[in-house]
Order: structure tokens, then sequence, then C-alpha cells
């Protein structure tokens, strides 16, 4: 653009009026509920709508009726890559009845979580949805309808909690490894109540079978980098492990770079399971055995959730949990002998 160029005017609603020759409030109409306008006049306005490439705008919007048409959606995270499908799970849900997700990235920490929450709340979000770990800060005082999203720590009992069964996913992972003919087991786990719930019922299950689990990192991060230090341990102090369960899927690829650091390979000397079942877990590369969380059928419960709590803000708190399925890949087998 030189110094002698103007932008280009941005197409008001009294363009698209004018050009399709019927009234603002008209189009008003067709954009928020066409049914009531009749074919011909509600495809005049399209064909203007398309000519001059207008867009409604959602500021606009807001003011008229009060309402954003947004949710936001806080995560911990952006390197683990469970929350993809959840997100999507959601705007199927969402997207029909007009509303859009804004994600925010907390990392781990109450202070940064309420400051992510607070962040979202400034943006007049309809709703609030929280997957991380909250510890009752970042649910204070939301003023909007909001709910926890998978296992967490310091959950108030008055919010909606739609998670998978962690417990019996756990468990899952015990079957597997059990199944195969591993008791030489190592579980890397971590802080945080999905972790917990997972941890219990791969212990729960293992117990029943008369075989103890090696469990490291209860009170550490689930990082791809705390799975690598976790299993690194795990090996050099129990060389023998024959099968490690990881808390998720990126703690599992750390778990792979010390195995094969230690001149092992995967599944042949270490068989290896993840959780989440991840974009991860399903890449061609790693064939990644994994316990699937659902996230996505976990997103449009939430997202139905919060539909409700708009028509019905007294309803009392709902707790559903989503049940976990097991996805063997090229990561486990039968314990060499």
């Amino acid at each position: 653009m030189t110094p002698n160029d103007t932008p280009a005017k941005r197409p008001t609603i009294y363009d698209v009026a004018k050009l399709a020759g019927v009234s603002p409030s008209l189009v008003s109409l067709v954009l928020q509920n066409p049914d009531r306008v009749g074919e011909k006049r509600r495809a005049a306005v399209r064909a203007a709508i398309a000519e001059l490439g207008y867009r409604p705008s959602r500021a606009a919007t807001t003011l008229a009726s009060n309402r954003t048409k947004s949710i936001g959606l806080v995560i911990d995270d952006y390197r683990n890559l469970w929350f993809v499908d959840l997100l999507r799970g959601m705007e199927s849900a969402l997207a029909e009845q007009g509303y859009q997700v804004m994600l925010a990235d907390s990392r781990p920490g109450e202070s940064r979580i309420k400051a992510a929450a607070d962040g979202l709340l400034a943006m007049h979000v309809d709703g609030m949805v929280i997957a991380a770990e909250p510890g009752g800060v970042a649910l204070t005082g939301t003023a909007v309808p909001t709910v926890v999203a998978g296992w967490r720590h310091g959950v108030p009992p008055e919010a909606d909690l739609i998670t998978n069964d962690d417990d019996e996913g756990g468990a899952l992972a015990a079957d597997h490894l059990l199944g195969l003919g591993h008791a030489r087991i190592g579980h890397l786990s971590g802080f945080g109540g999905a972790a917990a719930h997972r941890r219990a019922g791969f212990n729960v299950r293992l117990r029943e079978a008369g075989v103890a689990a090696w469990t490291v990192g209860e009170e550490g991060g689930t990082s791809e980098e705390d799975g690598y230090s976790s299993a690194c341990w795990l090996l050099d102090h129990h060389p023998d492990t024959t099968a490690i369960f990881a808390a998720n899927d990126t703690m599992a690829l750390g778990a792979m770079g010390a195995i094969r650091a230690r001149g092992l390979a995967v599944p042949a000397d270490v068989s290896l399971i993840g959780y989440d079942n991840s974009p991860l877990a399903k890449s061609r590369y790693l064939e990644l055995t994994s316990v699937d969380n659902r996230s996505d059928v976990v997103g449009v419960e939430v997202a139905k959730v919060l539909l409700r709590r708009f028509q019905d803000p007294a309803a009392g708190p709902q707790r559903e949990l989503v049940e976990p399925l097991l996805v063997a890949r090229g990561t486990t087998s039968r314990p060499s002998e």
C-alpha cells in the first residue's frame, strides 16, 4: 500500500440493504431468522451479501443481545494434545447453535489458571469450560455457567463435571498387560485428578492379580520430559521391567526415548501403553497402544450441559462418566523369554 492509498471501506448492513433494495431491518432479519423472510427477498439479500463480501459484526450482535455466543475453554498445556478431540467435540455441538470456542492455555499453577479464566471472562464469554487443575480458584465468581472437563482436584460440588472414567481406563491398561503375560510392570504417574484416578484403577487391578507395579512420579508433572526422567529412574532401578503404563501419551513419548536411550526396543524388550489416544498415539510412526478417553464424546456432553445451563440456570450440577476404550497398536506385545 502506498501513502496515497486508503483502505477499502468495509461494507455495512446499510450497503447490503441499498444493493438488495430492502430495509436494513430486513437484512438483519435474514441474518438472524431467515425463515421469516420470503424467498425472493431472502435471495436478494444473500446475493448482495455475497457481492459485497459483507460479514456481520459480532460486536454489534453482542450489544444487541447481551450475548457474545462464545465459550471459554481453559487447558493447562498446548503441548499435550489430548484436548484436540475435546475441542472438536465441543465445536460439533456448539457450532449449530451459533457458538464459537475461545481457547486459553494456562500452564500448571492456580494463579495462571485464574489469569487465563479471568482473561476469557473479560471477553464476556457466555460459558466456561475448565480442562485444567482449578484448585477451586478459577471457578470462584465466574458469574457464567462453568463445566469441569476431566477429573480434577478441588472441583466444587456445585460445578458440573463431565469426565472419562479414568479408574476404568487404568484397569483396562492393567488387564491388557496382564493378558499379555507381563508381571514386572512400571507406571509413570503425575500430580492431578486424572492421573490419580488412572493410577488407582491400574493398581487395584494389578493387586487383584497378585502383581505389584513400580510407580514413579506421583507428585510430578506429566510432560514428555517428565515421562523421560521417570522412565529413566524406573529402568535404572528396575532394569527387569518388561512393560510401562504412562499416565498420558505425552509421557509415553518421553518413556519411549528413555527406553531407546538404553539400547532397548519397544515392544521387543519393553511394552508401552499411553493414555488419551491423542494424535500422538494415532500417528503411523509411533503406533502407540493407548487408552482412549473419548475426549470427543466428553466435549459433546460438555457442550450439551452448557446449553442446558443457558436454558435453565437453576438446574442442579451434573456428573457424567464416559466409558473408555483400549486401542491396541504396535507398542505392546508378550514379554520376551
